[in-house]
């Protein structure tokens, strides 16, 4: 499938090295990377539709320091979605009120039929794609209602319910950021993991072990981790943190996803056209 990486926090943490080690994995995962740098509705969202590995700009982007409030990365391992450009993550998007949402997925949408209707919108064709804009268009239609933007938790509660829905027989691991949640989620053991520091919280779909985090004059030092560093996020529940603290958990909606390779193979087939 793919691979997430995410941040939330103090931006004075040159994350760097743990980019490093993460893009290191696109040898398992070649069809594209991605590095969004987030801060409010800002956002430098660079993208390539090759293997990180092979990438000579991400080797050079890597020697500058990667500092934010909010970092998320990906690296592609194609199943819904040509190898293409468009189709490489993060996607972003805003709402009617002006609100970027930037979204990364690991996994696959064997059959959720209310996002049918956004391949006909999308730009590229993935299944990751769709399920931002999904998500976008059930903010916009409760802001309508209430008649007005939306706070913290009425968009929580939204995605807490969308996801659940959503998750039901798909894999759904996600990291969202609608520039001031970072939301996550995993229904599939062992497959996204998360380290809570005293100046941020990140998240991997694999610990990653060889690598620091250097941080700035708020809290001078380095950190380096260990496998025992990192601890996996509970499955089939939403999270969302602001900065770099936990502040809503929804409900535990108990949709595990359990591998099923035949179904991968069926729906592969369908999109090769075969």
């Amino acid at each position: 499938m793919c691979q997430l990486f995410g941040y939330s926090g103090n931006a004075d943490i040159k994350l760097n090295s743990l980019l490093t080690e993460f893009y290191s994995h696109s040898d398992r995962h070649p069809n594209g990377w991605g590095l969004a740098v987030l801060s409010g509705d800002h956002a430098n969202i660079e993208r390539e539709v090759l293997s990180a590995e092979k990438s000579a700009y991400l080797k050079e982007r890597l020697k500058d320091k990667i500092a934010s409030p909010v970092v998320l990365a990906h690296i592609r391992y194609a199943t819904i979605g040509n190898v293409e450009l468009r189709n490489c993550h993060p996607f972003t998007a805003f709402d009617s009120d002006g609100r970027r949402w930037t979204l990364i997925h690991n996994g696959t949408i064997f059959d959720y039929e209310p996002m049918d209707e956004y391949v006909r919108r999308q730009h590229g064709d993935t299944d990751s794609e769709r399920i931002l804009l999904y998500l976008i268009d059930k903010i916009n239609e409760e802001r309508n209602k209430k008649g007005r933007p939306l706070d913290e938790r009425e968009r929580f509660e939204i995605l807490d319910e969308l996801i659940g829905s959503i998750s039901v027989g798909n894999k759904l691991n996600l990291l969202i950021y609608d520039g001031s949640l970072l939301y996550a989620h995993s229904n599939l053991k062992g497959s996204l993991y998360y380290h809570q520091g005293k100046c941020g919280v990140l998240f991997s779909t694999e610990p990653l072990i060889n690598s620091s985090v250097i941080y700035g004059d708020g809290h001078p030092g380095e950190k380096r981790f260990g496998k025992e560093d990192w601890k996996e996020v509970p499955i089939t529940t939403l999270i969302a943190y602001k900065d770099e603290k936990l502040v809503y958990s929804g409900t535990v909606h108990g949709n595990e996803y359990h591998e099923d390779i035949e179904a991968v193979n069926h729906l592969y087939l369908a999109y090769s056209n075969l």
